[in-house]
């Protein structure tokens, strides 16, 4: 039953009132939300790690079980190789650093030098106080670029006992999803009402063999990226290749712009320590590993695992860095593809046919909530 006043209004003004007033309320939701993550990132942060080693982790634990391993060795033998791999590499980085630093060193006082002179008796003419001008200048502006980045990169804790703690509770969550994941999920669908957890259940099912595919994607996209990018630097003789290499591999799970902002490393050191022309092959290499990456392994690769457009991969990538620097750039993915993933089967109501994706062990011991018999 309408009002005169309703009357009074026009129909299209009701209608954009009824929508302004929704998106406002579930933007407040959303920053809420957002402001409780920032509030508790110590916490977040290392669950966000944890869920998300996890998923690198679960196609190789998956295939234990299956094979006939018992549970507790699964586990035993998926952290401590991760463990052996993460260390063995970080040995290696260390030893060729301090075989090939004051090489590095000695090249890089060389160039910056040699490019001081340059400026000065070049075609720019400069004087020595604009060149000082101009350093003080470009410190300043390294500084506070740097900060947001530094900022981000310790917002698991601004202390080393922060970040250890984190770790510490990022090993502890890992060890918890794989020796008892079942039974945590048991109880968080407990939390939700009766009616809505065949729905929860579902989704979440679907959610996490996304989380997994993205993980095993982007694990392989990250390979392919270091052997690209560390194969050029080493014959190209760019020197701290390895390092480079294991660099890009970690940089390349902040998907389109990891690989490139990593690579860009080992152009200024091909560019200090080889020369310009080294420096621009090394630029090729890299730009080439990034064509490979944006048109051919994000959009056919990643395309299929995370069903999230590019375009939706760059703004997502760029929010979650805006929000939580490096870590929101790195979760921004694949949260987007679990939210979109339960989205798509909470709207489409494909959770009332009780599919279950194979080989989410995860969940295999969860029974399923019964749906009442409407009579």
């Amino acid at each position: 039953m309408t009002t005169e006043v309703d009357e009074a209004v026009p129909f299209g003004l009701r209608v954009g009132a009824g929508y302004a007033w929704r998106l406002l309320l579930l933007a407040a939701a959303v920053g809420v939300f957002i402001w409780l993550v920032i509030l508790l990132k110590l916490l977040v942060i290392p669950l966000m790690v944890g869920i998300l080693i996890t998923a690198l982790l679960w196609p190789a634990f998956e295939w234990m079980l299956r094979t006939g391993f018992p549970r507790w060795l699964a586990v035993a033998l998926s952290i401590i190789g991760t463990l052996a791999i993460v260390t063995g590499l970080m040995w290696l980085v260390v030893w060729q650093i301090r075989m090939e630093l004051p090489d590095v060193q000695a090249s890089t006082t060389e160039a910056i030098a040699d490019f001081q002179a340059w400026l000065r008796e070049g075609p720019l003419h400069l004087s020595a106080d604009q060149i000082a001008d101009y350093i003080v200048q470009a410190q300043n502006l390294l500084q506070e670029q740097g900060q947001a980045l530094w900022s981000g990169a310790l917002a698991v804790g601004s202390t080393l006992g922060h970040v250890v703690t984190g770790a510490l509770l990022s090993l502890f969550i890992l060890i918890c999803l794989l020796a008892d994941g079942a039974g945590i999920w048991r109880w968080t669908v407990k939390i939700f009402p009766r009616n809505a957890r065949p729905a929860v259940d579902a989704a979440a099912r679907n959610g996490w063999k996304t989380i997994v595919n993205y993980a095993r994607t982007q694990l392989f996209v990250a390979t392919i990226d270091a052997i690209g990018i560390g194969l050029g630097a080493f014959l190209l003789q760019v020197p701290l290749a390895l390092p480079v290499a294991v660099l890009v591999f970690l940089g390349s799970f902040i998907p389109i712009v990891g690989a490139v902002a990593t690579g860009a490393i080992a152009v200024f050191l091909a560019l200090v320590y080889n020369g310009p022309w080294i420096a621009l092959w090394m630029l090729v290499v890299v730009l080439g590993v990034q064509q490979l990456e944006g048109h051919i392994l994000q959009p056919i690769l990643m395309g299929s695992a995370v069903k999230v457009h590019p375009l939706a991969v760059v703004l997502v990538v760029a929010g979650g860095a805006m929000i939580g620097g490096i870590p929101g750039a790195l979760f921004a993915v694949p949260l987007a593809a679990f939210v979109n993933v339960a989205a798509v089967t909470l709207s489409s109501g494909s959770w009332r046919t009780g599919a279950v994706p194979h080989g989410d062990l995860i969940w295999s011991t969860v029974p399923r909530p019964r749906q009442r018999r409407h009579r």
